[in-house]
């Protein structure tokens, strides 16, 4: 899936990566995609709780082989 934002938020932790994830997805339309990479170990946990409180949606949540976490999101 071709997202229509990317966010590399490696060595950023945490409330960080989700204060910029939000702050992207208040300017993209609804259904849109933001791709983030995140290197924070809690970003999976925080991305899911932040995605079920919001509205959107984490498309995918997985460990790349360098150890970072990709995420996808779904604007509301």
């Amino acid at each position: 899936m071709q997202p229509d934002i990317a966010l590399d938020l490696s060595g950023l932790n945490c409330p960080l990566p989700i204060l910029r994830a939000k702050k992207a997805l208040a300017t993209m339309d609804s259904g849109k995609v933001l791709s983030v990479l995140a290197t924070d170990p809690g970003a999976p946990k925080d991305f899911e709780a932040f995605c079920r409180q919001t509205g959107n949606v984490l498309l995918e949540s997985l460990v790349q082989p360098d150890g970072r976490f990709a995420l996808l999101i779904r604007r509301k």
